[in-house]
């Protein structure tokens, strides 16, 4: 067996199990009554157990992408929808940080995307956003000359400068790669471009202050 299936495996073990103690803390958390209990420190381990557990569903979704040639299964979904129900996903450990999530846009959307792979990208732009935002955390749709745009945006510091490099990279097929980029934007970036249509592919855009001051993360859809 090769390092990569067995890497492979011990991710998929490793998923499971983080999978399962998310869901305790769930359960744990919604059995607490007593209301001078201080939920910080639950929700906050609970917010990076879904971090490690979204790292760990990067890594194999990229590990089935190159090894084994999976493709995006695009269909038709309600945008309002698919960002209503991340919201909600997310609420509790925003709350708990103090902070305010939110989505906007036309809830009558619709757009063609594989939902598992884009809940994957988004859930973990989010956990990641939530770390470093101020007070404010927002989902946006739009279209724009004919792509679905997605966007994450905070009012935190904004993205550093090494990263909103970094993006220039997603496409080099340079072997030194992994080491000037993280892995989110690596996976972001190749699963936006694994959506084509009409000889247009996904891409994505880090920039500041688009509608919040802090960081944007926009993905493009054709």
């Amino acid at each position: 067996m090769k390092f990569a299936d067995i890497l492979a495996s011990l991710i998929h073990d490793m998923k499971n199990s983080l999978g399962m103690v998310i869901n305790t803390l769930e359960e744990l958390t919604d059995d607490i009554q007593d209301d001078g209990f201080d939920q910080t420190k639950i929700s906050a381990l609970q917010q990076e157990a879904k971090r490690l557990n979204n790292h760990l569903i990067e890594l194999l979704t990229l590990y089935k992408i190159e090894n084994q040639g999976i493709s995006a299964k695009v269909e038709e979904w309600n945008v309002g929808e698919f960002l209503e129900e991340l919201v909600i996903e997310n609420q509790a450990s925003a709350e708990a940080r103090q902070v305010t999530l939110e989505w906007v846009g036309d809830p009558d959307l619709n757009g063609y995307f594989d939902e598992g792979l884009m809940r994957g990208v988004v859930s973990n732009l989010l956990g990641n956003s939530l770390r470093y935002t101020q007070s404010k955390l927002r989902l946006s749709v739009t279209r724009e000359d004919d792509y679905l745009v997605l966007r994450v945006e905070d009012d935190g510091a904004g993205f550093p400068q090494e990263m909103l490099d970094a993006q220039q990279y997603i496409d080099d097929t340079d072997s030194t790669l992994s080491e000037r980029t993280h892995l989110g934007l690596y996976f972001a970036g190749m699963v936006a471009s694994m959506h084509r249509n009409r000889g247009r592919e996904g891409y994505i855009s880090l920039t500041n202050g688009h509608s919040l001051e802090g960081g944007c993360f926009s993905i493009f859809l054709p």
